[in-house]
């Protein structure tokens, strides 16, 4: 008896070593952080690429419902396209006179990837801006309208014809930001087409990280008449920009 219990003691007092759990050290514990470390700053990249990818996927589905209900309306109306706030009362502006055509504009009329959406949702704006030469008659000097109104329908190359762009950080998130002023990109003058372009249209809207201070890092969506939609690179468009060429501008 005496012996049975001299047993049991020594085994409380001295367990087994083989129950005892080995500590990790502090050098396997540093090893452990740094491979979490890096397998963090692997998949990061890799997600905020397949965000930036899934963000323009959608914004591409907004511009082509935008631009269906473009042509749905133009079928209805003789080619005609919807009137912008350029120098009209603000319910006047295309957003609201397609709602027959889309149903909840709301669903649509922001692009995922602004940083200006929740204003321009609460201010009755869009992310997305009609393209000047389809959407506004040229004028005079005195306002008078120079040749026809722009119509769809007499666009003889609808489907090299921009409609549709993703409007700039620049524009305020106000209902009359509905639109491009495409025409004066490349007008004489001291300031840069380049610079012209991204006060009315966000040319790098989709990026993983910061702009630069070109915008030329990322990508953005471009609508045409046909109601396809294109992607192009920044660069692209600089490119563009630097050869004069106004890609805003109808061809013949």
């Amino acid at each position: 008896m005496y012996s049975d219990s001299a047993s049991i003691v020594s085994t409380i007092i001295h367990p087994p070593t083989h129950s005892r759990r080995p500590a990790f050290t502090l050098i396997e514990l540093l090893v452990v952080i740094a491979i979490i470390s890096l397998l963090i700053a692997l998949l990061l990249p890799a997600l905020s690429a397949s965000r930036v990818v899934t963000m323009r996927s959608v914004s591409a589905s907004n511009m082509r419902v935008i631009g269906s209900a473009l042509s749905m309306y133009a079928d209805d109306f003789g080619g005609a396209c919807p009137e912008t706030t350029h120098g009209l009362p603000h319910y006047r502006s295309w957003v609201f006179t397609l709602r027959p055509y889309i149903g909840d504009v709301d669903a649509i009329r922001i692009c995922p990837a602004d940083p200006k959406g929740a204003n321009r949702l609460a201010n009755d704006g869009t992310s997305y801006v009609l393209n000047e030469y389809v959407a506004i008659a040229a004028v005079d000097p005195f306002g008078n309208p120079i040749g026809d109104l722009p119509n769809l329908h007499r666009i003889t190359r609808p489907s090299d014809t921009i409609s549709a762009f993703i409007g700039a950080d620049a524009l305020s998130a106000a209902v009359t930001s509905d639109h491009t002023h495409s025409r004066t990109w490349f007008n004489p003058s001291p300031s840069d087409p380049w610079v012209q372009i991204r006060n009315d249209i966000q040319v790098d809207r989709f990026r993983v990280g910061e702009s630069t201070t070109d915008n030329t890092r990322g990508s953005s969506n471009y609508l045409y008449v046909d109601t396809h939609v294109s992607s192009y690179d920044a660069k692209k468009i600089q490119a563009w920009a630097f050869d004069r060429l106004n890609f805003a501008k109808p061809p013949k």
